[in-house]
């Protein structure tokens, strides 16, 4: 059996220091590059009912979320697609999305490549700059925890898809990449990601970068209205808020005193602090532990 994705993540880090960021940091003169790739594929990425246009926004915005995770200002986006036959309806409506997604956060589209394949695959590279990129590594206990927008859009959007709802999946599925956001906050947090594996999953890895430990209170964790409309029960609604992932909101901390300063410039959610250790979630019975369970690439 294959190794799951943390476990080959752990493996590359061992011989690969440098990674472990959501983007790679390159010292550019007097600040920074920052540097990602995303990959998408029909199977595992493209449910049935998506259109070509959020196609299109999804590819470029998963990875400008990665740059807004560094505190960076986009630059640019190179696209490269693959495709068993390239229809001019399925390209127009892809390159639609690009376009119209890089021009909310004034990034430029610089082209890329294409290349026939047996299945629809995407791969996006973003590149921004930062004067001070904002790392995973750099939590300290006493810190706050935050969380902009709110949880389990993606996990709501599946749902819309698989009951053929798909106008609305498609425009949950468009999300936004907190580039001002996370440009805002970059003064003020002492660590940040997005939560693109999901809420639980990402706390493990903002803890294993930092070396401390995470208290969430569930009741303050900021939930999207349909969670409640659509899980079956408490357990399926943490299940769809914690761990289904792909929410691309930004998971920081922040020193206490700098909360109120980074909320007038911000709208986010305190959900939780920094601990010594453990990754733990209060809720209305107690405290219990918060699992390592989110989105795996393969598997």
């Amino acid at each position: 059996m294959g190794l799951s994705e943390s476990e080959l993540l752990a493996r590359i880090a061992t011989r690969v220091p440098a990674t472990g960021d959501d983007c790679a940091v390159i010292p550019h003169g007097d600040s920074f590059l920052v540097w990602t790739t995303d990959l998408l594929w029909r199977e595992a990425d493209l449910p049935e009912g998506i259109t070509p246009y959020t196609i299109g926004w999804r590819a470029v915005a998963v990875s400008l979320s990665d740059v807004a995770a560094m505190g960076a200002r986009p630059m640019g986006v190179l696209l490269a697609l693959g495709a068993p036959a390239f229809e001019a309806d399925l390209m127009d409506g892809i390159l639609d999305g690009v376009l119209d997604c890089c021009s909310t956060v004034e990034a430029e589209y610089l082209g890329g490549d294409l290349s026939s394949h047996r299945e629809l695959t995407l791969c996006s590279c973003a590149l921004g700059e930062a004067s001070s990129p904002v790392r995973r590594r750099g939590a300290h206990v006493g810190d706050l925890v935050g969380v902009t927008g709110e949880l389990g859009r993606t996990a709501v959007a599946l749902r819309l898809f698989r009951q053929g709802q798909h106008e609305q999946a498609n425009e949950l599925f468009r999300f936004s990449a907190r580039v001002s956001e996370g440009r805002a906050l970059a003064p003020y947090v002492s660590s940040m990601m997005d939560a693109s594996d999901g809420l639980a999953r990402s706390l493990h890895q903002l803890a294993e970068a930092s070396g401390v430990g995470f208290r969430l209170t569930e009741r303050e964790i900021p939930v999207l209205d349909e969670i409640d409309q659509l899980a079956n029960g408490s357990q399926a609604r943490r299940e769809m808020a914690l761990h289904t992932g792909e929410d691309f909101e930004l998971l920081f901390t922040i020193p206490p005193k700098d909360v109120d300063k980074a909320q007038s410039l911000v709208s986010f959610r305190v959900v939780g602090e920094v601990i010594d250790d453990g990754i733990e979630l209060q809720t209305a019975n107690g405290v219990e532990p918060l699992g390592d369970r989110g989105y795996e690439h393969g598997g």
